[in-house]
């Protein structure tokens, strides 16, 4: 197999022009507020700056399965935060998150005030805080948080390779996309084997592991991202599959999968969430 060959990497790379794609006009290799704005602050303690993204929808999922489970301190602001017009960058933002990344959570429920950023960290946060959906047991919270982290780790082949080569990439690259479609099949194999003999990510309970994983791989397989589902013949991946649309059927998922959506293409989306009768659209 052969591949375009001749660019040679110059000895110190300098960004001469933007690069091209989906987020070419936000894409650039400095951080750091780029302008002065305040955040908005809504009436809960629990405030959320964020995007409907697989990252974004983690941390809603997480706060809708709480209250579902009766954890009124659970209740939360979901702001839009539109990385496509790089609201990231704004001061209130970059102060929450040196990273400029969603999503973003402040917890104003104690007397200091607390920021959490990176979507693993916040799922770990609340899972702390609110001692729901992540073991007791020390083996199998290790076990938990082992997963969670794999997801982390793992996501940005999928997401930042596959899925920016595959849809966003202004050219397709074959070498490319067949680099990242062969590890996400591969990292999709992991989780089909793991679930052959498990009924969620971590074990025989569902847990931020699960959340964290669907929000990305479950999604993908349920053609729910990049529209890659036939290309990756994701319908060889059974025991995903299985998983993916149990945990699609739960109420709190579905919830939380349409906060702080704003895309054009999608039936059911809440662009903020501010109390739960924000969802009575859904019945």
């Amino acid at each position: 197999m052969s591949y375009p060959t001749g660019y040679q990497p110059s000895e110190i790379w300098i960004m001469e022009n933007k690069n091209g794609g989906t987020f070419s006009n936000i894409n650039k290799p400095t951080a750091g507020a780029t302008f002065e704005k305040e955040l908005p602050v809504g009436k809960h303690p629990l405030q959320l700056y964020s995007l409907g993204t697989p990252n974004g929808i983690k941390i809603t999922i997480m706060l809708e399965e709480l209250l579902a489970l009766g954890h009124t301190g659970a209740e939360y602001d979901a702001w839009l935060c539109r990385i496509h017009k790089g609201e990231q960058f704004s001061s209130g933002f970059v102060q929450v998150n040196p990273n400029s990344k969603i999503p973003a959570l402040v917890d104003n429920s104690s007397q200091k005030q607390q920021r959490v950023f990176e979507s693993g960290a916040i799922l770990f946060y609340l899972s702390e805080k609110f001692k729901e959906f992540i073991p007791i047991n020390f083996n199998e919270r290790t076990e938990c948080l082992s997963w969670l982290f794999w997801q982390t780790g793992s996501a940005p082949y999928l997401g930042g390779g596959f899925g920016h080569f595959y849809k966003y990439a202004p050219e397709k690259i074959k070498y490319a996309i067949d680099r990242f479609s062969m590890e996400t099949k591969r990292q999709l194999d992991v989780l089909d084997q793991r679930l052959s003999k498990n009924d969620f990510i971590s074990g025989q309970n569902y847990t931020i592991a699960d959340i964290a994983i669907w929000s990305w791989y479950g999604q993908l397989v349920l053609g729910e991202l990049y529209n890659a589902d036939v290309f990756l013949d994701v319908a060889k991946y059974q025991h995903v599959m299985a998983w993916a649309k149990k945990i699609d059927n739960r109420e709190a998922v579905k919830r939380g999968k349409i906060v702080n959506q704003s895309s054009s293409d999608k039936p059911n989306q809440l662009r903020e969430r501010h109390d739960m009768s924000d969802f009575d659209f859904l019945k």
